[in-house]
């Protein structure tokens, strides 16, 4: 056995040691470097405002990845929504080729393609580590990709929210009733869930939000967590901070790109835009997991917010809808069904390993 692991362990130093040869290159130019000249200038349009915090500095990193990765050779230049189409439009931007990239969140398409919202975040489902592992090796993002593909896209995975809070409100939520007649900017599966619990779902642009709430508008607002939503000042004008995110335990953001003029790249530029979205992915993970531990305490401590936790019967009651809304999709919609099964099966296969190699250690 001590024999078998010790060439097991020289195997592995062995092709490490390559790959780094490979990655950096040797003194005679053997590299993974990009052997094309080909110069571009591609636009990127984004469902945020113009320089937004974190969601449209995230749009404005890849441009900077590739950029840098192809020697300056591909630049691209990021339109905040509003810019060059509005913030709802950007998906059928891309698709007819007006910008050969989009930044945005795939619930956002929900009225194209039903099955989008179980690629942003299923309420009650599978958080980010597990959401990432079911895209990656799990034939989430197979499927993603062949949903997009009849709208002429390719997705990837470019960023990453991690868990959220369960939003901003301007009214307690003790029980069941207090959801009636409530006006929530929530979009996705959690609109449709909290719309059926009696409550009206108002879908609003990031850069109308703070208005809407303290105008009235709406009575209470979900976002992201406690470092963008400090950012964004909700803490200024609402009274109480829930959690958790039911509807949100992950919160994926795509790169959706123009089928067709991805295809025209060379190889190079397609591998590019293919590690520095997965890249620029996991730096997200890391970066909002610190950043909402170090707000969150400013929020409670700093900011004496009212943060609360919802009632286990709302909850409950929340999981009740949740379960009628993913049977209405995934029976009218066959597409729906398809990936949703797809996502349940590896739901249920992770969590016996969860609970041993990971819930532990909470």
């Amino acid at each position: 056995m001590n024999k078998n692991r010790r060439n097991f362990l020289k195997t592995a130093v062995i092709a490490g040691s390559g790959a780094m040869i490979y990655g950096c290159g040797d003194r005679k130019g053997q590299s993974a470097s990009v052997h094309t000249n080909l110069t571009l200038e591609w636009k990127m349009v984004t469902a945020w405002p113009p320089k937004f915090p974190l969601l449209g500095e995230s749009a404005e990193k890849f441009a900077k990845a590739v950029n840098e990765l192809t020697g300056g050779r591909f630049t691209i230049r990021v339109y905040g929504a509003g810019e060059l189409v509005p913030a709802f439009e950007s998906f059928d931007a891309v698709s007819q080729g007006i910008a050969e990239l989009g930044h945005s969140a795939p619930y956002y398409w929900a009225g194209k393609i039903p099955s989008a919202s179980f690629f942003s975040a299923v309420p009650f489902g599978m958080n980010t580590t597990q959401t990432n592992a079911w895209f990656m090796y799990g034939g989430g993002l197979e499927l993603m990709r062949e949903v997009y593909g009849a709208f002429n896209l390719i997705p990837f995975l470019t960023a990453n929210t991690g868990g959220q809070t369960g939003g901003w409100f301007n009214r307690k939520i003790q029980s069941v009733n207090d959801l009636r007649g409530l006006k929530m900017r929530i979009p996705g599966l959690g609109g449709r869930i909290i719309t059926k619990a009696g409550a009206t779902t108002v879908l609003s642009p990031g850069a109308e939000l703070y208005t809407n709430l303290e105008r009235g508008v709406i009575d209470a607002l979900e976002w992201v967590g406690p470092y963008h939503d400090y950012l964004m000042g909700f803490h200024k004008i609402a009274k109480h901070y829930y959690y958790p995110g039911w509807q949100e335990p992950t919160g994926v953001i795509e790169l959706i790109v123009n089928k067709k003029a991805y295809e025209q790249l060379p190889a190079e530029y397609q591998a590019i835009i293919k590690y520095a979205s997965q890249s620029l992915l996991s730096d997200s993970i890391s970066e909002m997991f610190l950043k909402n531990q170090e707000y969150y305490i400013k929020l409670r401590d700093e900011e004496k917010v009212n943060i609360l936790p919802f009632p286990d019967e709302v909850l409950a009651f929340l999981k009740e809808k949740t379960n009628e809304v993913i049977t209405e999709i995934t029976s009218a919609d066959t597409f729906s069904k398809k990936v949703y099964e797809s996502y349940i099966q590896y739901q249920k296969k992770f969590a016996e390993w969860y609970s041993v190699g990971e819930r532990n250690y909470l």
